[in-house]
């Protein structure tokens, strides 16, 4: 099955000994709404010291509490990628695509080809989990690593209509306190897809942030099928 079409990329560094943080929600015109466009990337440490990294990538569905979350797109493929040399080109991918009610995941190997063009890698299967509904569920594979597919609820804490207007001139008292300032993603879901993967899978770090962690350096895009 051949993917084509880049539609919505955000990168991140996946810390060892930590966590990086970014958010990127309902920017890309011919994905928004959709589960093309990403919302989240995380890479984190599960816990101190341990041998595994955990990503996390938030696909954009209904955010606002009223709405309800969407389904994972069958046309869609997700796809982390891993640069393992420091020069910025996807070394390792990992890719999770749905089918049926299961998303089948992929990797984590070496792509057929790098850049915005991506083939499903049937020949390097990882394994494969239900899609949970309101109760989650999950499924290690003899690797050791930790699968995941559904709903989340939206991590972010954020006034979306006082940022609005604030940016808009329409809000002369500037920004609501802490004790003032409403969440308007409370409630509301995104679509996750998750895995804890051991680092053997992954290699060695190779890359160094601003902080002097050592790095897994990350970042996750989704093609459409054309």
């Amino acid at each position: 099955m051949k993917k084509t079409t880049l539609v919505s990329g955000l990168g991140i560094l996946a810390i060892v000994g930590g966590i990086l943080i970014a958010a990127d929600h309902i920017d890309a015109p011919s994905s928004r709404g959709t589960t093309a466009d990403i919302a989240d990337f995380y890479g984190f440490e599960p816990s101190e010291g341990s041998d595994n990294t955990v990503f996390v990538v938030d696909l954009q569905s209904n955010v606002l509490p009223d709405l309800a979350y969407g389904t994972f797109d069958e046309n869609v493929l997700t796809e982390i990628n891993i640069d393992t040399n420091n020069d910025l080109v996807e070394d390792l991918v990992i890719q999770a695509i749905p089918r049926n009610g299961r998303m089948y995941f992929f990797g984590p190997v070496a792509p057929s080809q790098t850049g915005l063009d991506s083939e499903v890698l049937v020949d390097a299967p990882l394994g494969d989990v239900e899609i949970s509904g309101t109760t989650a569920i999950t499924e290690t594979t003899d690797n050791g690593v930790q699968l995941f597919a559904g709903p989340r609820q939206d991590a972010f804490y954020f006034d979306f209509f006082q940022f609005n207007a604030v940016i808009g001139g329409m809000a002369p008292g500037g920004f609501k306190t802490a004790e003032e300032a409403e969440d308007t993603f409370d409630g509301a879901n995104t679509l996750s897809i998750v895995l804890e993967v051991p680092n053997s899978l992954l290699g060695a770090t190779t890359g160094m942030n601003a902080l002097g962690l050592n790095v897994y350096k990350a970042w996750v895009t989704t093609n459409s099928k054309q």
